[in-house]
């Protein structure tokens, strides 16, 4: 039975932001599955049809594309670890998503990426580039009147995108900037951002006596239990009742613009559960929360219109609500309508994000936009509840054998200096050795620095695209210290490290 509700917040779907709960869930380490492990993974119920429904498959067609993703994402994390800082995006193609498509600024590594089985193809930009671009137009487009509402970074191709209702207007003040033009495309659209009001993932709550939002994901906090929602569902301190309008819970934070996220703290009438409702009665279990490559199939849940599914289409996308600005959204061309805010997004059995805003409606069709779960988490010090319950932390990997360890979680753009934010003193001329480890399909960056007397030099990097990172290096005595950045992803880390 459908779950429409009479109760709206009297928002307009244009592009809007759409609130969620979160299941706790325990993010666990983006590793390479074996054989075994991919075949244990099944199509949680309901989603095979709703992909038959949403992207015009045949059931067979549904399954052979989800059993493709499982494949192929593993072997994407490995193309992207070997090509570095070439690497230029990644991306499913064909109904089934039976090939995966990865970007790379070099022709001379073609050869490597056929031998992974996947199809090469050379741009001109590395994603790292493109990035870069990104936050340079943000900046430019945020004094121009005809600025697109929506951007992101278009990897296939190759371009930041900008959407925008006045196109020429759009392009001239990009122009008028001194921006690379070659490098922005500016695409015509009608999407104009706007918020949706309206413990199981995608079932209602409500703040206060007409708004209502949508459950995310389960979450802890210590022993403290809740859920993660959007943030421009309610402020800190305000009061939900549950889809039964018993009291359930308080808003402990939220953040809003700048990101859309915010978690509810539970009474002991409500136990969190690794679940999302999948509109038909049954659910679909969360089992983590690795991060599906672009292309890949995605449904969402919410307490309007139920589930609906589609694929993955950009990340890092860019949101001007009347409100303000939200950054690193993920677009998709899965439906929503008001009061599915905050609603889950995941793909197969893994967590995805909270649904923050959308275009669009479920019987014309449209595009909606969730906030990736790993950044909710971290900020609020949370775990996602997941069927595997509470796994042990990641795990030193390849970064045996170091003297000295220590552990961390990092958001995408953050940084810390190790150890412990202080330094460490070297007595002898030797060599400084440091490994670093995180999960799979994230972007971490290492560096090594030696204090001067005055400031911090740094003696050796290690940047290149990928989840590990080691430096060796030769030098005398003194005081060193290392700094770990997260340039792209969300991960637990380890650092292994060793000193004269």
């Amino acid at each position: 039975m459908s779950r429409r509700h009479a109760i709206t917040t009297g928002c307009v779907l244009a592009i809007t932001a759409l609130a969620l709960t979160a299941a706790p869930v325990v993010a666990q380490p983006r590793r390479a599955e074996t054989p075994e492990a991919a075949a244990v993974r099944r199509a949680p119920p309901g989603m095979i049809e709703a992909l038959q429904r949403d992207l015009g498959l045949t059931g067979e067609q549904a399954e052979e594309r989800l059993a493709n993703e499982i494949r192929l994402a593993p072997i994407e994390a490995q193309a992207r670890e070997q090509i570095g800082d070439r690497f230029g995006g990644a991306w499913y193609a064909g109904i089934t998503a039976r090939t995966l498509v990865v970007a790379t600024t070099s022709a001379a590594d073609i050869p490597r990426l056929t031998a992974l089985g996947v199809r090469a193809e050379v741009v001109n930009r590395s994603l790292k580039e493109l990035q870069v671009i990104k936050k340079e137009l943000e900046v430019t487009l945020a004094t121009r009147p005809h600025a697109g509402r929506v951007r992101y970074v278009d990897v296939r191709n190759n371009k930041v995108a900008v959407l925008s209702s006045e196109s020429e207007a759009t392009e001239h003040g990009i122009e008028a900037a001194g921006m690379d033009t070659e490098a922005v495309r500016v695409v015509p659209s009608k999407e104009l951002p706007r918020l949706l009001h309206d413990l199981v993932g995608g079932t209602p709550y409500y703040v206060g006596v007409t708004s209502r939002c949508s459950v995310g994901f389960s979450v802890t906090r210590g022993t403290q239990n809740g859920f993660v929602s959007a943030g421009h569902c309610g402020k800190v301190g305000s009061a939900t009742t549950g889809f039964n309008r018993v009291a359930q819970g308080v808003f402990q934070a939220s953040n809003f613009p700048d990101s859309d996220f915010g978690w509810v703290a539970v009474n002991a009438d409500w136990t969190p559960k690794p679940l999302v409702d999948n509109g038909t009665g049954g659910a679909v279990t969360v089992a983590g929360s690795k991060e599906a490559i672009e292309g890949a199939s995605v449904c969402r849940s919410g307490s309007t219109t139920d589930w609906h599914c589609g694929t993955i289409q950009q990340r890092n996308a860019s949101i001007t609500y009347p409100q303000g600005t939200v950054s690193e959204l993920v677009r998709t061309n899965v439906c929503a309508e008001p009061g599915d805010s905050g609603g889950s997004f995941i793909s197969i059995d893994q967590a995805q994000g909270v649904t923050s805003g959308g275009s669009g409606d479920c019987t014309a069709g449209g595009v909606t936009y969730f906030q990736p779960i790993g950044e909710i988490l971290t900020t609020y010090g949370l775990t996602l509840v997941t069927t595997a319950g509470n796994p042990p932390p990641l795990s030193t990997g390849a970064c045996t054998g170091y003297a000295q360890t220590v552990t961390g979680t990092l958001n995408s753009e953050q940084s810390v200096y190790q150890p412990n934010n202080r330094y460490y003193r070297a007595t002898a001329v030797g060599v400084h050795a440091g490994c670093l480890d995180a999960y799979e399909g994230v972007d971490f960056d290492l560096y090594l620095q030696k204090w001067n007397g005055r400031g911090w030099d740094t003696v050796a990097t290690a940047d290149g695209l990928g989840a590990h990172k080691k430096i060796s290096y030769t030098g005398p005595s003194g005081y060193y210290r290392y700094r770990v950045l997260s340039s792209s992803g969300f991960s637990p880390y380890v650092l292994g490290y060793k000193s004269p």
